[in-house]
């Protein structure tokens, strides 16, 4: 089942003799409970691709479904309400917040969607984090890696269509990066979900079922790994 669908997706900057393309006519398709990786290089445009898919950048032409719904035309207020509900964003820098505990950055999504939080659900999901014994220290009391789990936390909770990992182990160090992306993997295999993880790092997109090769806008190779 088709739950991502790209058509000739344009991203331009600058005017006239200054314009460029950042993605210059991209098309791909995921299918749901997909593990895909973005490569290349820095300025390739791999995250300008990622942050139009989610929702936080607007395309300057083409088309992209999430879950069955165009989601080109969509107002802000409805932009925002349909990633919280549909899309969980991991960001290299975690973007927590300050002020909230562990468990308060964890649930905010359903907060902001003043939807209740399921207690089993999020000790289920705390637990797999290896965060259960953190919930009440704030996010300067954890380590990188732990930040991060707690990013990913945030990006689940909601049990969204699609999971957008932007560089989620560009800030940690190898044996931090390795923790990351087996989480991810568990999701993608535990819960089910569909990832579209953007990293520079080939050794880290081995860890998906699918890279997708970007250079200059371009994809110049998509390939499935055994």
């Amino acid at each position: 089942m088709e739950i991502l669908k790209v058509e000739n997706l344009v991203k331009s900057y600058g005017k006239e003799k200054n314009k460029f393309n950042a993605v210059d006519g991209v098309s791909l398709s995921v299918e749901k409970g997909e593990f895909v990786a973005i490569v290349g290089k820095s300025g390739s445009g791999k995250s300008t691709l990622l942050h139009m898919i989610g929702g936080v950048d607007k395309p300057t032409a083409g088309n992209i479904y999430i879950d069955g719904e165009l989601i080109n035309n969509f107002n802000d207020e409805q932009m925002a309400a349909f990633r919280r509900r549909k899309v969980g964003i991991i960001y290299q820098f975690y973007n927590l917040i300050p002020i909230l505990n562990i468990s308060e950055n964890i649930t905010l999504p359903c907060s902001l969607d003043d939807r209740k939080v399921d207690e089993a659900e999020l000790k289920e999901l705390v637990t797999t984090l290896g965060l259960g014994e953190r919930l009440n220290h704030l996010p300067n009391e954890l380590s990188g890696g732990e930040q991060q789990r707690v990013a990913i936390g945030r990006a689940l909770i909601n049990k969204p269509a699609l999971i957008l990992a932007d560089e989620p182990t560009g800030n940690l160090d190898t044996k931090a990066s390795a923790e990351i992306v087996n989480l991810l993997k568990l999701s993608n295999q535990k819960y089910h979900q569909t990832i579209i993880m953007v990293t520079h790092d080939l050794n880290i997109a081995a860890s998906a079922d699918r890279i997708i090769h970007i250079e200059d806008g371009h994809i110049v190779k998509d390939e499935r790994l055994s």
